[in-house]
């Protein structure tokens, strides 16, 4: 029998791997493996087109500052004239990115784009958020503490510096109907409930993740029983489709 010998410490930055759930982590928020992900991710939410895994590595970036400080003539030296001058061309245009693009783009646990469109729809810049208005955007504890740290390590000592207005423009409130509504089951006309639930905001719904005596409708186009049917049908609530209620509460769209 062959034994297998768990490894301890990162084969990328040599820091101690923890153990957590079966799976190995490395916490070295420096480490070269981790940076160069972050980097990928960014450029990718970013739409950089031509900063992938291999340029990324043939470059050696290993933070998102770097990005910026090529010249166009280093990416031509490092990639050539093509290749060198679109990438340029490509980084210069992300300057552009708002606030609503930028904060999924930095790799904040739990600040995807859903988070980041609550953020600024109550802040116009970087500068006006405070724990207190992610709560006001109706982030759980743990995003407000995530989103926190960052702000006071990274950003500040960090990408503050960085070529963005760090800005966005002020959203038009939506005005709330006073509706919740739960989701359930695979949609008709809908890749996933999370696309669902955005739309359904948008129009001034409240989505939750739970049926409750609260819950004004229960979104269920699949029709298979589940727990949340059940229970929507045990307190009176509309089992219906998304469509309908559109209907139902007379929006137009």
């Amino acid at each position: 029998m062959i034994k297998i010998v768990m490894p301890t410490t990162c084969p990328s930055c040599g820091s101690d791997l923890e153990l957590v759930n079966d799976q190995l982590f490395c916490r070295n928020q420096s480490c070269p493996a981790q940076s160069s992900k972050k980097v990928e991710h960014f450029a990718k939410t970013l739409k950089i087109k031509g900063l992938g895994p291999k340029t990324i590595e043939k470059l050696n970036l290993t933070s998102i500052n770097e990005v910026y400080q090529f010249t166009e003539d280093d990416l031509v030296d490092s990639l050539g004239m093509a290749l060198g001058s679109k990438l340029f061309e490509q980084i210069q245009k992300s300057k552009t990115a708002d606030l609503t693009t930028l904060l999924p783009a930095f790799s904040i646990p739990l600040i995807g784009n859903s988070a980041s469109k609550k953020l600024t729809s109550v802040v116009t810049n970087i500068t006006e958020l405070n724990y207190d208005k992610c709560v006001e955007a109706g982030l759980g504890p743990k995003s407000c503490e995530n989103l926190i740290e960052w702000l006071e390590n990274e950003y500040k000592y960090e990408h503050v510096f960085l070529p963005f207005s760090f800005q966005c423009e002020e959203q038009e409130q939506v005005r709330s109907i006073g509706k919740s509504v739960c989701i359930t089951g695979k949609l008709n006309d809908f890749k996933n409930r999370t696309l669902a639930k955005d739309y359904l905001e948008s129009l001034g719904f409240t989505v939750t993740s739970s049926v409750t005596q609260k819950t004004d409708y229960l979104v269920d186009e699949e029709g298979k029983t589940s727990s949340k049917s059940t229970k929507a049908e045990s307190l009176g609530i509309p089992i219906t489709t998304i469509k309908d209620i559109i209907q139902i509460e007379e929006i137009k769209l």
